[in-house]
């Protein structure tokens, strides 16, 4: 079972292509395919004859989505779209990867994979636009939802993951402002990977059904929280405080709430991931 990583150079796109089979995976990097040219993916995956394609890559500056959305146009949906048909052609799987910036926030409870979208971001919507070419043109596919995503290198688009910018700059002695007002379920990307490659092989061979999963680490918090928790297990000192999301005001709106039920993952029987906490510690020892 060949499988393409697309996006191995990000923070997921890495910590897949260290847990898959490695005479079967292939990671393919920016380098070796832009997705803002979608003419060149089709040929670029027929070229490699994968059995699954996994889309681990997003344009993810979510602010800057806001002023100018047409490399998160042209990353999360329009290169979906060319991933799904090229998928199509070559009867492969696509597991494309999306996010809970895909809901509002509103419902108070932990989202459900089929609870109703509703975006609020130009980021999230063309996120959900991803998630809907997937699943509409790609006969085979698992959509999977993610929270919070970090790992060691981070997101390239941001600079780093949010621990380790948090981490160095407390380091550096500049105070920390963070906001608490916003609940979510922070996720270590070495645990999605492991739990994407124990569900792969099922999707692939029928024991599994596709659509929409959620995967992320059990519990919730803030992310003031989840910083404190950062620096209290690291051992760093700075000062930090917690500031609303409207004190804070990013130029775009961010879910209050979006904290994912991995309803679906339970229900076939695959172990729950770690807590928060857990992942968290572990990700400071590695």
């Amino acid at each position: 079972m060949r499988i393409v990583v697309v996006g191995a150079s990000g923070q997921l796109g890495r910590e897949l292509v260290r847990v898959l089979p490695p005479g079967d995976t292939v990671g393919l990097a920016r380098a070796d395919l832009d997705l803002r040219d979608a003419d060149a993916i089709g040929p670029a995956l027929a070229a490699r004859a994968p059995a699954v394609v996994i889309n681990a890559t997003a344009e993810n500056r979510v602010d800057a989505a806001e002023d100018d959305p047409s490399d998160a146009v042209a990353v999360n949906a329009l290169a979906v779209a060319a991933l799904a048909r090229a998928c199509r052609a070559l009867g492969a799987l696509l597991v494309h990867l999306s996010t809970d910036y895909v809901f509002d926030g509103r419902a108070g409870r932990p989202y459900a994979e089929d609870d109703v979208p509703n975006p609020l971001g130009a980021y999230a919507r063309t996120k959900l636009a991803g998630e809907l070419l997937a699943r509409t043109l790609a006969p085979r596919h698992a959509v999977v939802r993610v929270a919070g995503l970090y790992a060691h290198g981070g997101s390239r688009g941001k600079g780093g993951s949010f621990v380790d910018r948090i981490l160095a700059q407390a380091r550096e002695g500049r105070p920390l402002r963070i906001v608490d007002d916003q609940i979510t379920a922070p996720t270590w990307a070495r645990d999605v990977a492991a739990a994407l490659a124990r569900l792969i092989p099922r999707l692939h061979g029928g024991s599994a059904p596709g659509g929409v999963y959620h995967v992320t680490n059990a519990g919730s918090c803030s992310w003031f929280e989840f910083a404190r928790t950062a620096l209290e297990l690291a051992g760093v000192r700075t000062e930090l405080s917690a500031v609303s999301t409207a004190t804070f005001a990013a130029r775009a709106p961010r879910p209050a709430y979006s904290v994912l039920a991995n309803t679906r993952l339970a229900a076939l029987g695959e172990p729950p991931l770690r807590s928060w906490r857990a992942a968290l510690e572990a990700y400071l020892a590695a």
